[in-house]
């Protein structure tokens, strides 16, 4: 209950097969970034299959499922923009929305309401300076299903926003790929949202898709400015041909069964019920989502160090009695120092296709005891 293998596609035989297979072929390493010998056959197949089931033009692979969204946002955004942050986003963003220099405006979690505000407030500023706002570009950064709260971004309403004030919307689906929607396509199928309304995805082949690695998608335009502006692409080496072909193999499986969709949805929607039952336990997260964020119900709720520090010394106590008892649970890992808005500790929970009936209520069980013993 600990890892992002949420279709269960770690150690899939297929995906076993197709690795040894491109091994034989091409080797283990690629020897050099995409456009100094790192480029492989493999690694176009799979840019073009990624865009096709996205429905969008073209995808960029990167070899780090962290860098893809860390290096496309300085990619785009430059010191005289500004980028409207939702602030719950996770590191690799925040790392991409520092390296970029922009002027960042953040707005409370998943709140529309105060995103409508800053947006306004940027339109009165330019105004008051239309020359300056005629060479500032406005960005807006979201997540699908967000990976510090496991709670999905209000997109319907933001664009309506995105529209309204004309900004470009950057949508990070590391969690929502291979999740949401009928056939895993993401958010915009979630909400049924044209993608070509959005400007941007990037997402990571190292959650639902059993791999490792990370790409970004949308318009030819908006990818062809990558592979020479994004520092991921351009300085790191390629994508190991083994990993791309597991990834191949993971999209024909979601292709071909896309009923593990539902599959991964009703194991979410079970365990999310047993758990919002318990009384020593509070619960982050939709019921849909795959990852949910559990805390103790009379915690500390104060921001400081110290309350951070006993609520994180509690936590870590759950996760060894767990550990006893047979359930490899793990406490949600931040760098304190470098966060821009540290969420409050807490177990990250994570829900896959493999597990049963039976393992979900040992689940709830165990974690039910655990934490009414230390309470």
């Amino acid at each position: 209950m600990a890892t992002h293998n949420y279709l269960g596609l770690v150690e899939h035989p297929s995906l076993e097969e197709k690795a040894i297979q491109s091994l034989r072929k091409y080797g283990v390493g690629s020897c050099g970034p995409r456009a100094f010998y790192g480029t492989v056959d493999i690694h176009l197949e799979l840019e073009e299959r990624l865009a096709k089931f996205l429905r969008v033009e073209e995808a960029v692979l990167y070899s780090y499922g962290f860098s893809a969204v860390a290096s496309a946002i300085p990619a785009y955004a430059k010191n005289t923009d500004v980028i409207f942050a939702d602030s719950g986003v996770h590191f690799a963003i925040q790392k991409g929305l520092q390296a970029s220099r922009s002027r960042i405006v953040f707005f409370k979690h998943n709140d529309v309401d105060d995103l409508r505000r800053v947006l306004e407030e940027q339109a009165a500023l330019d105004k008051k300076n239309p020359k300056k706002a005629k060479v500032t570009r406005r960005f807006l950064v979201v997540e699908g299903l967000y990976m510090d709260h496991g709670d999905i971004c209000p997109l319907p309403e933001i664009m309506e926003l995105k529209k309204k004030h004309k900004v470009r919307i950057f949508v990070d689906e590391a969690v929502s790929f291979g999740v949401l929607g009928a056939t895993g396509r993401g958010i915009t199928e979630h909400f049924n949202i044209p993608v070509e309304d959005i400007d941007h995805f990037s997402s990571t082949l190292e959650n639902a898709m059993g791999a490792y690695g990370g790409f970004c998608a949308g318009t030819t335009f908006i990818v062809d400015h990558q592979r020479l502006s994004g520092l991921g692409y351009c300085f790191s080496a390629s994508l190991p041909p083994l990993q791309a072909a597991c990834a191949l193999a993971s999209l024909d499986i979601l292709q071909s069964d896309p009923a593990i969709i539902k599959t991964l949805r009703n194991k979410c929607e079970y365990l999310h019920g047993k758990l919002v039952k318990s009384e020593t336990i509070d619960v982050e997260g939709l019921h849909f989502s795959p990852v949910k964020h559990l805390r103790f119900s009379n915690r500390q709720r104060s921001s400081g160090q110290e309350g951070r520090a006993t609520e994180s010394s509690r936590l870590e106590k759950v996760v060894s009695k767990a550990w006893e008892s047979g359930l490899a649970v793990t406490v949600a890992r931040y760098l304190d120092d470098e966060e821009k808005f540290c969420p409050e500790p807490s177990i990250r929970l994570t829900v896959n296709v493999q597990l049963t009936n039976e393992d979900m209520d040992f689940t709830v069980d165990v974690l039910e005891k655990t934490f009414a013993e230390l309470k």
